[in-house]
C-alpha cells in the first residue's frame, strides 16, 4: 500500500524512528524488543500531540452541538411533516452557533495518513528494505527485536517457516500476537461505548440511537483484520487506541454534560476540579464563625396618664 503522493510523510516518520531509536539506544541495547517498544509508542505519543488540537476543536463542536440538543429536537417536532424544512433549520442553527457536525471527522482523517505511512514504512522494515532514509543496520535491528517472544515484523498468518526464519517460536508468537488484537479489539470497543454512552444520555429520542448502539459492538470487530499486520503496527494502534481513551476521559471529566432550564437554555456549571489539586488535598480556608445576632431593640412608648395627674392639671 505505498502511495507516491505520500512518500515525503515515510521518509518523515523513518526519520522520527530513526531519532526516536537512536535516543533510546543510548542507554538501551539497540536490537532489545524494550527498545523498539519505547520507538513505536513514543511516535505514537509524538503524533497524536501533534493531532491534540484537532481534537480539542472535535470536543468543542460536539459539546456545541450537545448544547443545541433540545432546540434541534423542538426544530424536529415543528417540522416534522417537513424533512427538508427541518434539515435546513437544523443547519442553520448550527451554523449560527459556531458547530460543525462533520468535526468528529478531523482526527481520524488526519490519523489515516499517519496510519498508511506507519504500516509502510513497518512492512519495508519487515521486508529487509531499507527504504526512506533507514540504513541496513537499523532495519536488520528491527527485524530482530522479540516482544514478548514474538518478532516485531511478524504476523498473525504467516508462515511458520517464516516466523522460525526469525528464530522465534511459533505457538508464542501467535498467542502474543493474538493478545494485542484482543487488546486492541477491546480499546476500540471501550473508547466508542465512552463517546456513544455520553452521546444517549444527552439525547435520549436521538433516531440514530440504535445505528450507534450497532456500530459500538461492530467496531471491535475490525481490529481482527489487524491480524494481518505486523507486530509493530498493532502496537501502534493499541497504544493510539489508549491514548484515545485516556483523551476522551480527560475532555468528559473536565467538561460534564450540559444542564438546560425549563427554557432549553444552557446552565452554567462550576469548573471541575483539576488533578493536581485533587493530589495537593488541600483543606478549605476556615471562615471566621458569623456574629451573633444583634438584640432586638423593643421601644416602649410610654402610657397616657389620665388628665388629672398631668402636670399642671387641677382638680376641678
Amino acid at each position: 500500500m505505498e502511495l507516491s503522493w505520500l512518500s515525503w510523510l515515510y521518509e518523515a516518520v523513518a526519520h522520527v524512528i530513526i531519532w526516536i531509536h537512536t535516543g533510546y539506544s543510548t542507554f538501551l541495547a539497540p536490537d532489545g524488543g524494550l527498545t523498539w517498544a519505547l520507538t513505536i509508542i513514543t511516535l505514537t505519543a509524538f503524533m497524536r500531540i501533534l493531532i491534540f488540537p484537532l481534537f480539542l476543536k472535535q470536543m468543542r463542536s460536539s459539546r456545541k452541538m450537545q448544547e443545541l440538543a433540545p432546540k434541534v429536537q423542538e426544530l424536529r417536532k415543528r417540522y416534522k411533516n417537513d424533512k427538508q424544512r427541518m434539515n435546513q433549520e437544523v443547519m442553520a442553527l448550527y451554523q449560527g452557533a459556531g458547530a460543525n457536525p462533520l468535526g468528529g471527522c478531523l482526527p481520524i482523517l488526519a490519523q489515516f495518513p499517519i496510519f498508511i505511512s506507519m504500516f509502510t514504512v513497518l512492512q519495508a522494515m519487515a521486508n529487509g528494505q531499507d527504504k526512506y532514509g533507514m540504513s541496513k543496520e537499523l532495519v536488520e535491528s528491527a527485524r530482530s527485536a522479540h516482544i514478548f517472544g514474538a518478532p516485531l515484523p511478524a504476523n498473525f498468518f504467516m508462515s511458520s517457516a517464516d516466523i522460525e526464519g526469525f528464530d522465534a517460536g511459533v505457538v508464542q508468537t501467535k498467542v502474543v500476537l493474538g493478545i494485542f488484537v484482543a487488546i486492541s479489539s477491546l480499546t476500540t470497543f471501550l473508547t466508542v461505548r465512552q463517546s456513544v454512552t455520553r452521546s444517549m444520555a444527552q439525547m435520549p429520542d436521538n433516531p440514530m440511537a440504535q445505528q450507534q448502539k450497532i456500530l459500538m459492538y461492530i467496531s471491535p470487530l475490525f481490529a481482527f483484520f489487524s491480524l494481518n499486520f505486523p507486530l509493530g503496527l498493532i502496537m501502534y494502534w493499541v497504544t493510539t487506541n489508549v491514548w484515545t481513551l485516556g483523551q476522551q476521559h480527560w475532555f468528559y471529566s473536565r467538561h460534564p454534560m450540559p444542564e438546560f432550564d425549563a427554557k432549553g437554555n444552557v446552565i452554567p456549571a462550576p469548573p471541575k476540579q483539576g488533578l493536581i489539586a485533587k493530589l495537593r488535598k488541600t483543606p478549605p480556608e476556615e471562615q471566621a464563625p458569623p456574629p451573633p445576632p444583634e438584640p432586638k431593640i423593643i421601644r416602649q412608648q410610654p402610657s397616657r396618664q389620665p388628665r388629672s395627674k398631668r402636670t399642671g392639671s387641677k382638680k376641678s
